[in-house]
């Protein structure tokens, strides 16, 4: 299936099963997509995670029942997987900006939170500019991590800044930043912070040790400040790339950053020059 298509499927099973209880697994098994790309793709297309867009459709429909008809706060909170009433009424008047109860009384307006609709744009010649190519395997120190993927956007520059605030970027610079997620099906993942390790070095209290699999990666370079620059290729990388690919498919849950140092740069991570790649293992298809 097409990686544009899988997305369409994927919004299209979510509005048939709104009121169900929908996960990653189910959605990506219904495309044929593994988890752990499709939840990448998905907000890299989108904006969106995909439990943040199903969360703000259900409590988009919510609000135009509690208009329309005479349905309880009770039930709609059933109907739309909360486990209570008072923390649906929490969800409802952070989307909404006013409470189910307000609403009722008819003194306000809801918001509105549409199905996202797919359409493709036609740009000229743009040139991703990659390659392909085979490495052996590695090995890292690294401080590491384990986060949801609904809140890792979020949560994985605090543990960088996390990182450095507690001293610990004077033992590990942070050359790698690495999403493993082996199974490719976890509703988690780990996540590096990680420089080359020398097996002389003696691995210190807090950090951990971990063999990067020899693969074929297709490599990225990114160039600007950060993290404008390694954004921007990321979404190009789902949305431009990923769709024109022919020849080859990803090859496991594995996903790097590497940076260079920030010393090479009068600005360091902010300078305009600065560079940085991403690396996604593919195999052919």
């Amino acid at each position: 299936m097409e990686w544009m298509e899988a997305i369409g499927e994927a919004i299209d099973y979510i509005e048939a099963h709104i009121e169900e209880e929908i996960t990653l697994n189910d959605i990506a098994n219904q495309v044929h997509v593994s988890p752990f790309y499709f939840h990448r793709g998905f907000g890299m297309l989108c904006g969106y995670s995909l439990n943040e867009y199903i969360r703000n459709r259900r409590l988009s429909l919510a609000g135009g029942e509690l208009i329309s008809s005479d349905i309880t706060v009770m039930e709609l909170a059933i109907k739309y997987g909360y486990e209570s009433p008072d923390s649906f009424t929490r969800a409802f008047s952070r989307f909404h900006g006013i409470s189910p109860s307000a609403v009722r009384k008819g003194n306000a307006a809801v918001k509105s939170f549409a199905p996202l609709k797919l359409t493709i744009s036609l740009k000229g010649g743009y040139l991703m500019e990659y390659k392909i190519t085979k490495k052996e395997s590695f090995t890292v120190l690294a401080a590491a991590k384990e986060f949801s993927y609904e809140n890792a956007k979020r949560e994985i520059p605090e543990f960088w800044q996390e990182h450095y605030a507690s001293g610990k970027g004077e033992t590990v610079c942070g050359m790698f930043g690495i999403n493993i997620d082996p199974q490719m099906g976890n509703e988690r993942f780990e996540y590096l912070i990680a420089d080359i390790y020398h097996p002389s070095v003696e691995v210190p209290e807090g950090f951990v040790v971990k063999t990067i699999p020899a693969f074929t990666w297709a490599v990225f370079p990114c160039r600007g400040a950060l993290p404008d620059a390694l954004q921007d290729v990321n979404v190009k990388i789902f949305s431009e790339w990923l769709p024109a690919l022919k020849e080859y498919e990803f090859a496991a849950g594995y996903c790097v950053e590497m940076y260079d140092s920030p010393d090479k740069y009068p600005k360091g991570t902010a300078d305009e020059n600065y560079y940085t790649e991403i690396w996604i293992p593919v195999k052919k298809k």
